[in-house]
């Protein structure tokens, strides 16, 4: 599950605002804060790559599955949609590869969900 930004960011205005007490221990508002800067630096990284990334799955994934995949709307909403779409009629077709036997069609749909990891690697991922 991906955690939604309102929901991100609602815990860290909260944290924030938890660490603005001097009462809080030094140790314990560093640790605290240095967590937060960390997840906000990936944050920032995933948020600024990921239209990118969105339109370059749902192409390749439309372009496996004979679809045509829609670019009208722009939206991380509507990409998001879209790549659901996607990637359910991509579990269909994984379930009657296997089902057929087909190892030329399963093999390029485990290509294309290897792509789309590498896709999402963050400059702080270890492979």
């Amino acid at each position: 599950m991906t955690p939604q930004v309102p929901s991100v960011l609602a815990e860290f205005a909260g944290l924030v605002l938890r660490n603005a007490d001097p009462q809080v221990a030094a140790a314990e508002r560093t640790s605290a804060l240095t967590l937060a800067a960390m997840v906000l630096s990936v944050a920032a990284e995933v948020s600024d790559g990921e239209a990118e990334n969105l339109v370059q799955e749902n192409r390749a994934l439309a372009a496996l599955l004979g679809d045509a995949s829609s670019e009208a709307n722009l939206r991380l909403t509507a990409l998001r949609a879209e790549n659901a779409r996607l990637r359910a009629l991509l579990i269909a077709a994984q379930v009657d590869a296997e089902a057929a036997g087909d190892t030329a069609r399963q093999d390029a749909i485990w290509a294309e969900l290897r792509a789309s990891t590498e896709r999402r690697l963050l400059s702080i991922s270890l492979v």
